[in-house]
């Protein structure tokens, strides 16, 4: 594992809209900054070690993000993000949030019945990247859903990767978008049978 550094992004929000919280909301995001082992390979090459790569480092970054957030009851939502640089293909940071870092990051927290959504792209050194939050419990808790930008000056270079994993404390800023709940999407599912 060729890592070139790591990052970690702390956001605790106390106001919004002129309007104290009655709890800080808190986001983190952990990530490393790695050579790509499959830069500049042909489409079709084993996808495997960065799979192995992306558990390794899932572990490595919720415990780092845990040493900020503290008790991993108290965590909402988590996320996970992907940029590859222009010598790689999608499908590289693809398989790494998507294959198996989710079993990584479930286990050190030892939560998350719900798919932890993930977003990954090609791209310079600079661009952002949106870390896309959800619920770690309960899939219809709209209010534990939010975003978080993120952006390393000098990554990726052309043959890295930037692996990100992010977790929250709370709700969004003053959330009052009140949606389904699961038995009301439930009860929809069944009366298309």
């Amino acid at each position: 594992m060729d890592i070139r550094k790591t990052v970690v992004f702390d956001e605790e929000i106390a106001s919004e809209n002129g309007s104290r919280l009655t709890i800080p909301l808190r986001r983190v995001a952990a990530g490393v900054v790695l050579k790509n082992p499959l830069a500049n390979k042909p489409v079709g090459t084993d996808l495997a070690p960065l799979i192995d790569l992306s558990v390794k480092i899932g572990e490595m970054l919720t415990k780092k993000a845990l040493a900020l957030l503290g008790d991993p009851k108290q965590l909402r939502s988590y996320s996970k993000a992907a940029l590859v640089g222009t010598a790689g293909d999608l499908e590289h940071g693809a398989v790494m949030i998507h294959a198996r870092i989710g079993f990584a990051m479930r286990s050190t927290i030892q939560r998350g019945r719900v798919l932890i959504p993930g977003n990954a792209k090609v791209a310079g050194p600079g661009t952002h990247i949106d870390m896309i939050f959800g619920p770690i419990e309960e899939g219809w808790d709209l209010d534990a859903m939010d975003t978080m930008p993120v952006m390393v000056a000098d990554s990726p270079r052309a043959d890295e990767i930037l692996l990100l994993v992010g977790y929250m404390t709370g709700p969004r800023p003053h959330a009052r978008s009140k949606g389904p709940d699961q038995k009301e999407v439930d009860a929809l599912l069944k009366s298309f049978s």
